[in-house]
């Protein structure tokens, strides 16, 4: 890297940089399992000696533990595309307004989350809904494992409340759609013909102020041959929403290529089944009782309110685990 010519290709030397920092990221938890060890083994022998070390050992145990508990959930990460950064889609699904509603829950859920992590996060696109809430949404996620730990809340979320939308206060279900896709490195080539591409622009809406009602800027990519569609309104700039919007097709594109590939359809492809009762991976329920349940790994919190405001470590965990395990079992329908 000190070399003269390191920086004549700053793209190229940027990944080279990258990969030296997840090198060095390794090394160091290494060096860190090795010091604790150590220390452990000290302390051990001392206290075999009879020291008056029994408070120092316990303390010890607990931290190496701690680190090898960090050090195997890093392991579960270990997927090609892993570490990189993510790109999210959250899509209503059965139970009209309650459905577009719990897809703006989940959003803030999402948001509070990357925040939590220290993630960058950038909404593309997003569709409000007709009373309240949103249709669907798209995020870009930036930082390191993002895709790791998002990739297994992909599937449909179902929630049990008394609606607000309903003048009966009846008990209601909703449903909506959670999507996880990497965001492929720049060195992955994935061939987009311009005769394949029907690109359209229009005002944006929402939030930003006078500019976005007032310019074309806004931008919607339909992939013929795949029937993939992708938009971008958040950039002020018609090309850099183009250039956001090839970026998220690119990545879809490259997902579903590598689902081609495989014999049977991963766990994104079998999740996007009905958005509606039977194929839920997850359920909130907020009436009559407070609980959320994973339907996968039998994972479930009483705290909702957490969790909603983004404390997702514990269910990302236990599917992680699972799946190490070969044990994230299907979708399934309870009450």
């Amino acid at each position: 890297m000190s070399a003269p010519e390191f920086w004549s290709n700053p793209q190229e030397a940027q990944k080279v940089q990258k990969r030296r920092k997840r090198l060095d990221d390794d090394l160091s938890y290494l060096g860190r399992l090795r010091r604790e060890e150590d220390d452990v083994r000290v302390l051990f022998e001392w206290h075999e000696a009879g020291e008056d070390v029994g408070k120092d050992l316990e303390a010890g145990l607990q931290g190496l533990q701690a680190t090898v508990e960090a050090a195997e959930f890093q392991k579960m990460l270990g997927g090609e595309h892993d570490r990189a950064s993510a790109i999210l889609s959250i899509n209503a699904g059965a139970g009209g307004t309650d459905s577009q509603d719990w897809a703006e829950m989940l959003l803030r859920m999402y948001l509070r989350w990357c925040d939590r992590r220290g993630f960058k996060r950038d909404i593309t696109e997003i569709t409000a809904g007709e009373e309240a809430g949103i249709k669907s949404v798209t995020v870009l996620i930036e930082g390191e494992y993002a895709f790791g730990y998002l990739a297994v809340e992909t599937g449909v979320h179902r929630l049990v409340r008394i609606s607000p939308f309903d003048q009966n206060a009846r008990r209601q279900t909703a449903f909506a759609a959670v999507f996880a896709w990497p965001q492929i490195d720049e060195d992955i080539k994935i061939e987009v013909l311009d005769k394949d591409l029907r690109v359209d622009t229009y005002r944006s809406s929402g939030a930003g102020g006078q500019h976005v009602n007032v310019t074309d800027s806004a931008v919607r990519i339909t992939h013929i041959p795949s029937g993939i569609v992708v938009a971008c309104q958040n950039e002020r700039s018609q090309i850099r929403n183009r250039e956001v919007a090839m970026k998220v097709l690119k990545s879809r594109l490259y997902d579903l290529e590598l689902q081609k590939q495989r014999a049977k359809l991963d766990a994104v492809e079998s999740s996007k089944k009905d958005i509606a009762f039977g194929s839920q991976i997850r359920s909130y329920v907020l009436h009559p009782y407070k609980m959320i349940k994973d339907h996968r790994t039998r994972f479930e919190v009483g705290n909702v309110d957490v969790v909603l405001d983004g404390d997702l470590d514990g269910f990302i965990k236990a599917a992680l685990v699972a799946r190490a395990k070969g044990q994230l079992g299907p979708a399934v329908a309870e009450d």
